[in-house]
């Protein structure tokens, strides 16, 4: 196996060898590459492996009969001191890895010796204000670009051959809490965007840019009352009056942040983007359903139309957010093909949508002693239990803080960024899920930019004495779980199915897993020497199956995790890329 460390860092150039690169053949990527993605299997070349984002490959080579005997080639570390979490999922083109890191960092390495082709560092302004770790959930490839999101709110495209910058815009002001974190989108030639920044009371957004040029196309905010635009001209509000699910002024610093970016679905031709929380959290401050909030949306890609929405937390009072992806799949029901979508929301309900217009088919806990909802009514609103709701302080006698209660799950959410897949030979989602839950309560506050914007304290607590991180395999027509693995400390990482009936995942203790995918049974293990809270990914070089999985511990829990943080600490960070494939004897 072979080790490399890197260097140094290279501040906003681009450091490259051009005896490796000019042995690199650079087709461009087009969109027909992306939306096929998920069939061909000699690249990856979206976040997802398909703008659909079901993250299932059709390669059998590594099967439930050989994952035994599955070996590490060589591992890339990413050197420096700037570690943290590592929430990247790598792209594949032409023997070329294309993988994001902490710190708005990007490396080209090649996939079969794991050099360094190059490396680019964006220059990070002091004062940046990430709410969940300095982590970067991935790049986009498009034509000979490859195209990613800062800290600072900036959107980057670089040169794929030589990690030069081509070109540059600034998306939302860093100084008043905006951020990017997650893979950009690819559909019809144009990069898709959402925003970070739910926390500080930004406005959430989704922007389409030529993804040549970088020149906006329209831009379409997620709080109603604010203005859309369309080829540089304003283009109607998002839909509703400023102020008609909001009281006053408060749609005005709604939050609602774009921040884990969305899905595309061809077939339907919509973009489907979820909205985080209301901001403030306090729920007390901003009576009525705060649209749109806690919401999927389905956008026209080529207007940034809202064609439909289906809000899972009206009125949210715990942070429950609605990013949660939005993934396409079809089934039959009494010999008709459904279109439909799934979403593991991190209210902990599983949701079943019609694709084409949002209907709710049918909704189903994925928890365990969920509370704060008793289910869901015959359109998927959530029936509160308002026991569960934390206090107004305008109730307390001092003011200064409302009754505290212990919700389930907790604000982290039963899933939350970490995405699930869908087995096309199963049927099955794989959700990676965890089962804790918090004391939480109101607080007064005020607006100020680039502060904080929560009005809440809280705790997060496991629920079982033996488990938080559960994996779960649901069965989206029936609602059944069939079959779970429980994991001591919480997951955090994403899911990747494979025709090999396999299932692989990473944990916080460091190990790359392989289940069965019909039964969950762990067939192996392999541990990376740090926790691993990223996705995996496979694809076929020189007619043989590589798996991929980056490594390094970090991310929102050991930041906000209460007394789970507690049980994680000790967890050592990290920062390297695992390539495996099976021994050709």
């Amino acid at each position: 196996m072979k080790m490399r460390l890197l260097a140094k860092s290279v501040g906003m150039t681009a450091a490259f060898s051009v005896a490796l690169c000019a042995a690199q053949v650079h087709a461009k990527v087009t969109d027909k590459d992306i939306v096929n993605d998920a069939k061909t299997v000699e690249d990856v070349v979206s976040n997802g492996l398909g703008p659909q984002g079901q993250r299932y490959s059709p390669l059998k080579q590594v099967n439930t009969k050989n994952v035994k005997s599955l070996s590490p080639i060589w591992s890339f570390s990413f050197g420096g001191e700037k570690q943290r979490g590592q929430e990247s999922q790598p792209l594949v083109k032409d023997g070329v890895m294309y993988v994001t890191a902490s710190y708005s960092r990007i490396f080209a390495v090649d996939v079969k010796t794991g050099e360094e082709l190059w490396q680019y560092d964006a220059r990070l302004p002091d004062g940046i204000m990430p709410c969940c770790d300095v982590i970067n959930r991935g790049a986009a490839l498009y034509d000979d670009l490859v195209i990613f999101g800062t800290l600072d709110a900036k959107l980057v495209a670089l040169d794929a051959k030589t990690g030069k910058p081509r070109w540059r815009k600034t998306v939302g002001d860093y100084q008043a809490g905006y951020s990017l974190t997650a893979a950009p989108l690819i559909a019809k030639g144009k990069v898709i965007t959402g925003v970070s920044g739910g926390e500080f009371g930004i406005v959430g957004k989704v922007e389409a840019r030529d993804a040549k040029t970088g020149e906006l196309v329209w831009s379409r905010p997620t709080v109603e009352g604010h203005m859309g635009y369309l080829n540089g001209k304003e283009n109607g509000i998002t839909g509703g009056e400023a102020g008609k699910t909001w009281p006053g002024d408060m749609w005005k610093t709604g939050g609602a942040a774009t921040w884990l970016g969305g899905t595309y679905d061809p077939d339907v031709d919509l973009l489907f983007f979820g909205t985080g929380n209301p901001a403030p959290w306090n729920s007390h401050l901003r009576p009525g359903d705060n649209l749109y909030s806690a919401s999927r949306l389905a956008i026209d890609p080529d207007t940034g139309k809202i064609v439909w929405h289906f809000q899972t937390t009206p009125h949210d009072g715990w942070d429950f957010d609605g990013v949660n992806e939005l993934v396409s799949f079809d089934y039959k029901e009494k010999g008709k093909t459904i279109k439909a979508a799934a979403t593991a929301d991190r209210n902990g309900f599983f949701y079943v949508l019609d694709r084409t217009n949002g209907d709710f088919i049918r909704g189903m806990p994925f928890v365990k002693k969920l509370n704060w909802a008793k289910g869901l009514d015959e359109k998927g609103r959530p029936l509160y239990d308002e026991a569960f709701r934390p206090g107004n302080p305008a109730d307390a006698k001092d003011g200064a803080k409302g009754k505290t209660v212990f919700s389930i799950p907790s604000f982290l959410g039963g899933k939350n960024w970490m995405p699930m897949a869908y087995s096309q030979d199963t049927g099955l989602f794989y959700v990676p899920s965890n089962e804790w839950g918090m004391d939480i309560w109101n607080e007064p506050v005020n607006y100020k930019k680039g502060a904080a914007y929560l009005g809440s304290g809280f705790t997060i607590k496991p629920v079982f004495d033996d488990h938080i991180g559960s994996l779960k395999a649901i069965n989206p027509v029936t609602g059944k779980v069939e079959w779970e693995y429980k994991n001591t400390a919480p997951l955090w990482g994403g899911v990747l199915a494979t025709a090999g009936n396999l299932v692989f995942m990473g944990n916080p203790e460091g190990y790359l897993m392989a289940m069965n995918a019909k039964t969950g049974e762990v067939l192996y293990k392999f541990n990376t020497g740090t926790g691993i809270v990223s996705s995996p990914i496979t694809w076929e070089q020189d007619g043989e199956q590589y798996v991929t999985i980056v490594a390094g511990w970090g991310g929102a829990i050991p930041l906000w995790g209460g007394e789970v943080a507690k049980l994680v600490k000790d967890f050592n960070q990290g920062g390297s890329v695992w390539t495996f494939k099976l021994p050709k004897s």
